[in-house]
């Protein structure tokens, strides 16, 4: 008859004969037990991708802000460098810049 064992984990043993063995002589018996499961999830190389994304995007959204506030300012000194130059003539041809503010 063959041996099966049931699925999952199971308890370690010690065999009978060492078990006997060391009740009559007094030796100590020591258990080994490996605690480390093959099946446990990988949590800190995962933790460890999702900080390295996490960063990546907190990094673009910087550079987006960044960028964002650069046309800002950009557009702002080319409002005032317009609205302090007046209109500008070329051939006859008029061309207000900016406009000015009527209160």
């Amino acid at each position: 008859m063959t041996h099966h064992d049931p699925p999952g984990l199971i308890a370690p043993h010690i065999p009978a004969d060492t078990y006997r063995q060391a009740q009559t002589t007094g030796q100590p018996v020591v258990i080994v037990v490996n605690t480390t499961n093959p099946n446990a999830f990988p949590w800190r190389r995962i933790m460890t991708a999702l900080a390295v994304a996490g960063a990546a995007a907190l990094g673009g959204w910087g550079l987006v802000v960044a960028l964002c506030a650069l046309l800002d300012a950009a557009a702002h000194t080319a409002t005032v460098i317009a609205g302090a130059a007046g209109p500008i003539g070329f051939g006859g041809i008029t061309l207000r810049l900016a406009r000015t503010k009527h209160l």
